[in-house]
């Protein structure tokens, strides 16, 4: 039988599957781009502001890496230097989804053995995935490309934008396509691809922000950053991330042909024959969970160090008064607080924000773990439902306030040593770990779906964090709204590295609307049907 025989069947049921999903990832990256260009149409109305922008951000290093190259006074130049490094990443992160959920979950759930049982041929779930992530991908450099057309904006330099998005897209998918060979499950898969997504874009920045340049072709995500869309169109660029999707895709399929269907090339570690540290449902959590606190606490200290590092680069930052203006009142500080100051609450929201979506995860993995099984099993032991969760609520409470405290410490003790300055390790570690309520509120808001609702409690934990993010302090700005949304619960958090006075009433009404929630989801956990 051909080896990819079925394929057409396989990629019709893929894209049923997909129909509820891909067309999300491809509406954000429309969106995404069209705000970003509102934003700089609105922030650089007129070629004096242009020209304002211009010498800042080129006179930055900091500013600069953020974009990943100088910029020039081009509307569509600086629209794609704005939101390129955020759509190349989240296209590359599509993909990676796309290519793992009809590769190695499938497998993980026998759904590609029984498939396998008709005629159906052993590389073509592989490419199915391929085709599917790359039409996704395709599209999602396609359609945003249209749509900047459509502005007015100049047709080459958005056709050479969306090849770069989709470019990311490819290539990933290529390198998911090797992780779903060589990982035993779908988890390790994603961990490995999502690991190098993080890696290139971290290789990117570190190669702008230190002006050494060439670590930026060591990176995927930098290869799309040198096609440059609007200023220089280097399509060479693209050859080389096609020419590196094809050469992973190619070994992808070599690597199929030599592995057990279920099984990877990875060897599994094998566990200890004894447990004695297995005392309940917190020890049962903490040794399940370890492993991805461990990768969050690692990944949260790296970006911490590099952002206090980078901070003194704000200080010297010759600010325009309005935008100086804007980021003191939209963040909540004292009149008379610095552009560093601001700068230094930024970093702490974007920490906060990020560090929200583990216990999001945590909760997650409890309906994963309901409905693989495994909890049923543990209910013939003594443990009750109510006890599993409280296990793994525990658990990813605690883990969400090591990470914020570790943010605060990392990024403190760098900064104080930037700047000479210890009393700012005590000043960021307050404003860290003053957002633990809001976080721990939405991690609560998708415990109560969960008990309520749990067909679509991954969904709503999705929707949940997304909103929180998308209408909250660091993204509000980029549609005009400075101060954020009060509907999100960051919003509420006071700016005390600035100078804004401490207030501990948000903080009790959102610890209070947390137990609430909890109380309410454990409560309909335990009287619905399990599993």
């Amino acid at each position: 039988m051909n080896a990819t025989a079925g394929t057409g069947r396989l990629v019709k049921l893929a894209l049923r599957r997909e129909k509820t999903l891909a067309p999300w990832w491809i509406l954000l990256l429309c969106t995404m781009a069209l705000v970003m260009l509102a934003y700089i149409k609105r922030n650089m109305p007129t070629p004096e502001a242009m020209q304002t922008y211009f010498k800042l951000i080129n006179g930055n290093t900091f500013l600069r890496s953020l974009g990943g190259s100088y910029v020039v006074p081009d509307v569509g130049f600086m629209a794609a230097w704005r939101s390129g490094g955020f759509l190349y990443v989240l296209s590359g992160l599509a993909a990676v989804m796309i290519v793992v959920r009809h590769t190695r979950a499938d497998e993980d759930t026998g759904r590609t053995e029984l498939l396998r049982a008709g005629q159906i041929g052993r590389s073509a779930a592989l490419s199915t995935a391929l085709l599917v992530a790359g039409g996704a991908s395709l599209a999602g450099g396609v359609l945003p490309a249209l749509v900047l057309i459509a502005t007015g904006l100049d047709p080459v330099g958005s056709i050479t934008y969306g090849a770069a998005m989709t470019a990311a897209g490819w290539v990933f998918a290529a390198v998911a396509a090797v992780a779903a060979q060589l990982a035993r499950t779908a988890r390790t898969a994603r961990a490995i691809s999502l690991a190098v997504l993080g890696g290139a874009y971290i290789l990117r920045y570190a190669g702008d922000a230190s002006e050494q340049y060439w670590m930026k072709y060591l990176s995927p995500i930098g290869w799309s950053h040198l096609v440059v869309p609007y200023s220089g169109n280097h399509w060479e660029m693209l050859a080389v991330s096609l020419a590196v999707a094809a050469c992973l895709s190619a070994l992808a399929y070599w690597l199929v042909g030599n592995r057990d269907l279920g099984e990877g090339l990875l060897p599994e570690r094998q566990g200890h024959e004894r447990a004695p540290g297995l005392h309940g449902p917190i020890s049962l959590s903490w040794r399940l969970n370890r492993g991805l606190l461990i990768k969050w606490a690692v990944a949260i200290g790296v970006f911490a160090a590099a952002a206090g590092s980078l901070t003194n680069l704000i200080a010297g930052t010759d600010t325009p008064p309005s935008f100086a203006k804007q980021l003191v009142e939209g963040f909540g500080g004292k009149p008379g607080a610095t552009y560093l100051d601001n700068g230094l609450w930024a970093f702490t929201m974007i920490f906060a924000y990020v560090i929200a979506l583990y216990p999001v995860l945590m909760i997650q993995r409890l309906r994963a773990d309901e409905t693989s099984g495994r909890t049923e099993a543990l209910q013939a032991t003594p443990v009750t439902r109510l006890r599993w969760a409280a296990g793994h609520l525990v658990v990813a409470g605690l883990g969400t306030a090591a990470l914020l405290a570790i943010a605060g410490l990392v990024c403190g003790t760098v900064f104080s040593q930037v700047a000479g300055q210890p009393s700012d390790i005590l000043r960021l570690l307050a404003a860290t770990m003053g957002t633990l309520p809001a976080a721990w509120l939405t991690g609560a808001i998708c415990l109560f779906a969960y008990g309520l609702i749990p067909r679509a409690a991954i969904a709503i934990s999705w929707i949940a964090w997304i909103a929180t993010v998308v209408l909250g302090r660091i993204a509000g700005p980029l549609y005009g709204l400075w101060g954020g949304t009060p509907v999100e619960p960051f919003h509420y958090i006071p700016n005390t590295v600035a100078g804004a006075p401490f207030d501990a009433m948000p903080a009790i009404v959102m610890l209070t609307l947390s137990a609430l929630l909890l109380g309410g989801g454990l409560l309909a956990l335990r009287r619905r049907d399990f599993g």
